[in-house]
């Protein structure tokens, strides 16, 4: 179970997301990467000019291929004149009602993130379990029986592919690095967390911990964060950086700054790659793991759940 924050754009989407109990996201490799990330069973509130607004339940998503049929959304026109429909939606149980300010201290995780990256610039973020519990006594629990929604539209199946001769957005989208991130975040809660806590000395269940996504910092953003769900005394966290290709010295030397900007509590960082340069150093207190794909084929294409089943990481 995790909590993400949704941006939409204008207050006419807004209005149409909380009218419909539905999230939507664009035909492209963001939206795609929206779709994947956020699970059935997660918890998300809709994120608009710095307020936050209700709390759902994600009941069941969907990729349509006859969006502009069927709404509620318009298409958009970038300024590049490229124009993306919105494929991609969420099905939502209104769990709370409420519409409160980002300056709330309760916010803090999450408004810390947005300030220092300059905005909002992603279709999603993701809030610690203690943003949850804060937004759960927040406003009014909703009203009224919530029916479930039928699908609409006719569905598809959107996939990954290695190769760029097989992307067609938006039924195959190309392997990124945000996708990659997503998949490592999921492989670590579901197998590899009880590994990590044991290499860091970290005592405590893996169910205790949780593995949230990009975390901003003065300097950049870590891909990925390790912390207790509901810390007591200290906050113990494990900063881990994402490279699709091969890493080497400056990559390494990025995450060594990230752990010294995040505070005396960090307790280490892992760099995880699909490789490693020959003269790359050891470093105290950082780990290098190289993740695969088991059985990957370069002329064919992956759901997201398959490549979740293949993914593997190992220390270096």
């Amino acid at each position: 179970m995790a909590y993400f924050l949704v941006a939409v754009a204008t207050k006419e989407n807004l209005k149409k997301c909380i009218e419909t109990n539905l999230a939507g996201f664009t035909g492209s490799i963001n939206g795609y990467w929206a779709l994947v990330d956020i699970e059935i069973g997660d918890y998300v509130s809709f994120l608009h000019g710095a307020r936050v607004y209700n709390l759902y339940r994600v009941e069941d998503k969907v990729a349509i291929k006859n969006p502009d049929e069927i709404g509620p959304w318009r298409p958009i026109k970038l300024p590049s004149g490229r124009e993306y429909s919105f494929p991609f939606r969420l099905l939502l149980r209104p769990i709370r009602q409420l519409s409160e300010s980002m300056v709330r201290p309760e916010f803090a995780y999450i408004a810390e993130n947005l300030l220092l990256r300059g905005g909002y610039r992603k279709t999603h973020f993701q809030a610690d379990e203690v943003t949850l519990h804060n937004v759960s006594v927040m406003g009014n629990p909703s009203e009224g029986e919530f029916e479930k929604l039928a699908h609409e539209g006719i569905p598809f199946t959107p996939k990954i592919a290695f190769s760029k001769d097989l992307v067609n957005p938006p039924e195959v989208f190309p392997m990124r690095e945000v996708i990659l991130q997503s998949l490592l975040r999921k492989a670590l809660e579901r197998g590899f967390l009880r590994n990590v806590l044991e290499t860091f000395g970290l005592e405590g269940n893996p169910e205790d911990f949780e593995v949230l996504g990009e975390k901003a910092l003065p300097s950049g953003h870590v891909d990925l964060l390790i912390k207790p769900k509901h810390p007591i005394g200290i906050v113990p966290k494990i900063l881990i950086e994402v490279k699709m290709g091969s890493a080497g010295n400056t990559e390494l030397g990025q995450l060594g700054r990230y752990i010294s900007e995040s505070g005396p509590e960090t307790v280490g960082g892992i760099l995880i790659a699909r490789s490693f340069k020959r003269n790359i150093k050891r470093v105290p207190g950082i780990r290098l793991w190289g993740y695969s794909f088991r059985g990957i084929n370069q002329d064919a294409t992956y759901t997201y759940p398959e490549l979740l089943e293949k993914l593997t990481l190992e220390e270096v």
